[in-house]
């Protein structure tokens, strides 16, 4: 049905303005996209619609469509007088802070739908009865209350290490290390800092010193002696048989940027080199994993953590993968599928940022993942997996042809098997196939058929000659 016929004269004159500054070019190709991070579907408006304009506000805005069922189905929707403008009322009035929507009148076919559109809050986050929620993929999540407060502090421009250290004095700032700093600063040139000035009046234009009181960044940058202020606040490295076999372990609780230096030391203590010879007069080292791969990791792992999480950074080391996993989720603003494109560097712990820049430990727009990725494709192996697990990790592995890998595959065990042979082999024929499983020559034509199709094997020669190897 029409909707200008159903509104009183203040609503015909919000459709015509409306109307005439329609955002929406083509309704029926978003319809076609489907529901995303940035577009929800209704087929009434109730109270699940404001948990959705909610969760837009606090992630990055968008679009719910009334009269649309989720799958897209196009069965829209009658209103009467004053509907939209009460809509309108009723999502200002539920939300806090007040969030204004705009309201666009279309017709498909005959059918009436409504697009919502909601912009990203400026000072976040929007709650719905106490409630905050926000965007992950195409549906709506609670927000805990860590995320609440982190959001917070990042849409005000505020940051957790940049607030005063709880039971800390000037007397806890080692003014050896800050000196270490302002000379790499100047070395690297990425901040000019003059020889004379004093360490501490250095911190306090750096915000790490406030009214007289070092913050919690200043704390685990350059705190003096082995005090722990944060239990939390230490790299747990592990060498793994098993799970449940550790065969070396240690608890790195220096100050941050030295537990950087150490963690890589027990990487390179429990993982494999080999040399080669270049004819250069040194050797090649070449590791499991590059080492600048890791290195990258474990940095953006002490400086991106969330530092209010009682829970240390995890290296994991077993023999065939490297974890690197760290408290806390991406920083708020920045989804897993941003970090696969060029994105903007969205700091968590400000202060600790802007000192590990200075010093060249991390870029500013955000490369780190990017070096990781191309490090490990140069070296020939898997680029490393990035998830959000409990926190955020990445698994580094040493070749993509893991059993777990393989299982993931939908392989069966006789099939895994074989993969394991050739990779340690080199080839398989069917022969041996047969021999290694005790199938028919038909059966394990079969089964090396099916792990041509996906992808594991790759058939060579003809005849006699005949045999697979890894793709």
């Amino acid at each position: 049905m029409s909707m200008e016929g159903d509104y009183g004269e203040g609503d015909e004159l919000l459709v015509m303005n409306l109307k005439s500054n329609n955002h929406i070019d083509n309704l029926q190709e978003l319809i076609a996209s489907g529901e995303s991070i940035s577009l929800e579907f209704k087929e009434k408006f109730d109270d699940r619609t404001i948990e959705s304009v909610v969760a837009f506000a606090n992630t990055k805005g968008g679009i719910i469509l009334i009269g649309i069922s989720d799958r897209g189905e196009i069965k829209g929707i009658q209103i009467g007088k004053e509907t939209a403008q009460k809509w309108a009322n009723q999502i200002s009035q539920s939300t806090e802070p007040r969030v204004i929507p705009e309201i666009e009148l279309h017709e498909i076919d005959n059918k009436s739908v409504v697009a919502i559109r909601i912009k990203e809050y400026p000072i976040k986050p929007v709650s719905l009865k106490g409630r905050c929620y926000r965007r992950v993929g195409n549906s709506n999540r609670i927000m805990p209350a860590q995320e609440i407060a982190e959001m917070h502090f990042h849409s005000t421009g505020m940051s957790w290490d940049k607030l005063p250290a709880r039971d800390a004095t000037l007397e806890d700032i080692d003014l050896e290390k800050v000196k270490r700093y302002i000379k790499k600063a100047n070395e690297a040139g990425r901040r000019k800092i003059e020889d004379d000035e004093e360490p501490l009046k250095v911190l306090e234009k750096l915000e790490l010193i406030k009214d007289g009181k070092p913050t919690w960044g200043a704390i685990l940058l350059f705190r003096k002696g082995h005090k722990r202020f944060l239990s939390q606040a230490a790299i747990h490295c592990g060498r793994f048989k098993e799970e449940t076999l550790v065969i070396d372990d240690r608890m790195i609780e220096d100050s941050i940027i030295e537990q950087i230096d150490e963690a890589m030391d027990f990487i390179r203590k429990n993982i494999n080199v080999k040399f080669i010879m270049t004819g250069r007069p040194e050797r090649e080292q070449v590791w499991d994993y590059p080492m600048e791969a890791l290195r990258e990791a474990v940095i953006n792992a002490v400086c991106h953590r969330d530092y209010t999480i009682l829970s240390n950074i995890d290296v994991r080391i077993y023999d065939d993968k490297l974890i690197v996993w760290s408290p806390g989720g991406l920083p708020s603003g920045i989804t897993l599928d941003e970090l696969y494109s060029p994105h903007s560097s969205k700091l968590r712990n400000k202060g600790i940022a802007e000192v590990f820049y200075d010093v060249e430990l991390i870029e500013q727009w955000g490369s780190g993942i990017e070096k990781m990725r191309k490090a490990c494709r140069i070296a020939g192996l898997p680029e490393p997996v990035f998830e959000e697990y409990q926190g955020f990790r990445v698994i580094f592995r040493k070749d993509i042809y893991s059993m777990e890998y393989l299982r993931g595959l939908g392989l069966n065990e006789r099939q895994v098997k074989a993969a394991m042979y050739v990779k340690e082999k080199g080839k398989i024929t069917n022969k041996e196939y047969r021999g290694l499983t005790e199938l028919s020559d038909e059966g394990a034509r079969i089964d090396l058929n099916q792990l041509v199709e996906a992808g594991v094997f790759q058939a060579k020669g003809r005849g006699r000659s005949a045999h697979y190897v890894l793709r």
